[in-house]
């Protein structure tokens, strides 16, 4: 059976190597090895589609400046007196125009007008740099148009996370959501996007390089650790402070439709607040005022992955749904091929991602559907039964 048998669809464009494994890993750690999976799948269909085009900045042009010139002074005979001439009549004005009325603004994003209910809420799993499949995975949703532009009304649309790394175009992935957040607004709708453990490292990467930190191994750097966690080197030279700006305040969670909304399969989150609210302000407050130490730290921490897997697995989900609301819980992070144990697929098989993952007691949702390990980028449209 052909790869193209296992994956029904148009065929996905080649945007470079995929990489064997997925899994983060710290300085100096192991991988975890799943065991077996556990039964059952759940899964809404996703394919892929052809479509999409890069969003190009506009660069005003720069002006080159005249070198310098010496000028020589020279004796000249004194110039006459100016001659002074009666101001001309002036044509009087009137008062000043008023200044147009200011844009209204709604905040966190635009509510629908009463009687007017939401637009459908999407979800987008961990892109880690592969852009020509995060459009054609949009495009098939018919959440972008042909060139690339939102074309999905007062659709709702959040990504997870894990917009760098590993994959051939970080900055590519990261300048397309942030044109389609405000396509989208202007539109009615939104599209938003939480903090993943790789925003996490990329920023750390560009803001501390070499220093050292204190983690649980011993000293490391994020440097090193981004570099192994599939860094691209391309990707921190072409980072701006725009993108550091946007990147920096990404909420690390949402609530929406009674989906919590999550990177990392973790708990860790409960570390941080014990609302929405005060996690979001947690990490905010830690990007922006503490050292390389505690950005580590948090860091370490949102690289924990498998909490509702196994026997477990449904007494954690249930932890983080009643403290910060919702009844089920979406994340990515996690490889859906690493939390049903199909890594270990006949040797040359892309491994078999029909969709989501629906599993701990059908309280859980995994969106990573492991597309730098040959798997699938997923775009889901909420509820999933």
């Amino acid at each position: 059976m052909t790869p193209e048998d296992r994956f029904p669809g148009p065929e996905l464009p080649d945007s470079g190597p995929h990489h064997p494994q997925d899994l983060d890993v710290l300085p100096y750690g192991s991988y975890y090895e799943p065991p077996e999976p556990p039964p059952g799948y759940g899964y809404d269909t996703t394919y892929s589609g052809y479509g999409g085009a890069r969003f190009l900045e506009q660069h005003w042009p720069t002006h080159s400046h005249p070198d310098d010139v010496t000028v020589q002074m020279v004796h000249r005979e004194p110039l006459p007196a100016p001659v002074h001439h009666e101001d001309r009549p002036t044509i009087e004005l009137g008062p000043p125009l008023a200044p147009p009325p200011p844009e209204e603004v709604h905040f966190p994003y635009p509510q629908p007008t009463p009687g007017e209910a939401p637009g459908p809420l999407y979800v987008v799993g961990d892109v880690h740099g592969y852009l020509d499949e995060l459009r054609a995975a949009l495009h098939q949703q018919g959440l972008i148009d042909a060139e690339g532009h939102w074309s999905a009304g007062r659709a709702r649309l959040w990504f997870l996370g894990d917009f760098t790394d590993r994959g051939p175009d970080g900055i590519g992935v990261i300048d397309l959501v942030m044109q389609l957040a405000a396509e989208a607004a202007a539109a009615g709708g939104y599209c938003r996007a939480l903090m993943g453990n790789h925003e996490l490292l990329f920023l750390g990467a560009a803001k501390y390089g070499d220093e050292p930190v204190q983690s649980t191994a011993g000293t490391a750097s994020f440097l090193a650790a981004w570099r192994l966690n599939g860094g691209q080197q391309q990707d921190l030279d072409r980072l701006e402070p725009h993108h550091i700006s946007w990147l920096s305040r990404l909420p690390a969670m949402a609530l929406e439709d009674n989906h919590l909304l999550l990177h990392s399969d973790t708990t860790a989150y409960l570390e941080y607040g014990e609302s929405i609210a005060e996690v979001n302000d947690a990490v905010h407050h830690l990007l922006a005022d503490e050292g390389a130490d505690e950005w580590w730290d948090c860091f370490r921490r949102f690289t924990k992955r498998f909490a509702f897997r196994g026997q477990a697995g449904p007494m954690a989900a249930h932890e983080l749904l009643a403290a910060y609301g919702g009844q089920r819980v979406v994340h990515g992070h996690s490889p859906i091929p690493y939390l049903t144990g199909s890594t270990h697929a006949e040797e040359g098989v892309p491994p078999h991602i029909p969709g989501p993952y629906i599993y701990a007691d059908e309280l859980a949702i995994a969106m990573d559907g492991g597309v730098t390990m040959e798997g699938r980028l997923l775009v889901a449209r909420l509820p999933l039964n």
